[in-house]
């Protein structure tokens, strides 16, 4: 069985692992991790999703799953869960920065957006400055 729970401080190696292993920037992801959920199975952590918190939304990052563990819906459930985890925090919207997932965020209600239509709080993470090329798709789905 695959538990979907809160990240530890201790995972974070493994969480850096599984986001460097799917070609993805770990730039502030230690920062992140108290905003993280992962997927466990036997203790080891299979899967990762994390949101950097701002006033004018979430950022939505670094999910990952085990090559091993890919296509069994594992993405989705740490998505819907890191997404449950935003509303809880009353974030009035998530964005996310892709280069290769684009078809996979829209069944959660995810819409591209210009970069120019992110609150500037959010345009100001590492993600936006510096971590995700100029190319990256952009999206926005609102939580409120």
């Amino acid at each position: 069985m695959i538990a979907i729970e809160p990240a530890r401080e201790s995972d974070f190696e493994a969480v850096a692992a599984l986001v460097e292993a799917s070609r993805l920037p770990t730039t502030g992801l230690r920062e992140s991790l108290s905003h993280a959920v992962v997927a466990r199975q036997n203790g080891a952590v299979v899967g990762c999703a994390a949101l950097e918190p701002y006033r004018g939304g979430v950022l939505l990052r670094s999910v990952a799953v085990a090559e091993s563990m890919r296509g069994q819906g594992l993405g989705e459930r740490l998505t819907r869960a890191a997404l449950d985890l935003a509303r809880q925090e009353h974030a009035p919207a998530a964005f996310l920065l892709t280069t290769t997932a684009a078809q996979f965020f829209p069944r959660f209600g995810f819409k591209s957006i210009t970069r120019a239509e992110v609150p500037d709080d959010v345009r100001q993470s590492v993600q936006f400055v510096s971590a995700c090329c100029a190319s990256a798709v952009v999206m926005r789905l609102d939580l409120d």
